[in-house]
């Protein structure tokens, strides 16, 4: 034999494989979660039941996850922070403050997992964690967009969330309509209302700045106390 000693050559995982490897783990839970909470309620799924809906180890689950309950919040806030986004990240050039259409449609097709939620008593948290993430995209929004960018930051907070709170509420006139109206046709009155109401919001603040302060009044002196 050779007097030499073998050199041991470790091979580390890329942070780009170690990074498809957690993608792909994480989507298979989401999606696991998911089925599952179709068939019963999230109270009754077990961590169990998701392993063997996806096909990973207990491990790979602690390893992202403390139970199903946080797998199923941080699904759900991926998925509504990333709708919620994705005109700004697409830098898209229009004045559209929401992805509308998009989202009604996702919601129309997605019938048997909204109807899963209401069962699981959930679907509060999914309309509660809707609405700060759809406000915050539609301020990010209405800074990005020329029209609108004049509004003082607080206009434009308050302006956002009113505009996110109104939408949900025709998402679930749509929904209550068995969606007699498409997407885009919700997509279409959603921005016309929204704009017409900015419209008047900057027209507002536009007349104030005009404005002149008003002076404001000397106090008035008790009768005792007024110079003579």
């Amino acid at each position: 034999m050779s007097g030499k000693k073998k050199t041991i050559v470790r091979v580390e995982s890329s942070p780009a494989r170690q990074d498809r490897r957690v993608r792909r783990t994480r989507s298979r839970l989401a999606l696991a979660i998911r089925q599952l909470i179709q068939q019963k309620p999230l109270q009754q799924i077990t961590v169990q039941d998701v392993l063997d809906q996806a096909g990973v180890s207990r491990s790979a689950f602690y390893a992202h996850y403390s139970d199903t309950q946080d797998l199923f919040l941080s699904d759900m806030d991926q998925f509504l922070q990333l709708m919620a986004t994705c005109l700004s990240r697409a830098a898209h050039q229009s004045e559209r403050l929401f992805p509308v259409q998009e989202f009604f449609a996702h919601v129309g097709e997605a019938e048997p997992l909204r109807l899963a939620l209401a069962r699981s008593d959930r679907l509060s948290d999914f309309y509660d964690l809707a609405r700060e993430h759809f406000a915050r995209g539609i301020e990010q929004r209405l800074s990005e967009i020329p029209r609108s960018g004049a509004l003082p930051r607080m206009e434009r907070s308050a302006l956002a969330h009113a505009l996110a709170g109104a939408m949900l509420s025709q998402l679930d006139w749509w929904l209550r309509q068995r969606k007699r109206l498409s997407p885009e046709q919700m997509d279409r009155n959603f921005h016309r209302f929204a704009w017409a109401g900015i419209t008047s919001a900057l027209s507002g603040y536009a007349h104030l700045r005009k404005r002149p302060p008003v002076p404001t009044p000397a106090p008035r002196l008790p009768t005792g106390l007024q110079r003579h």
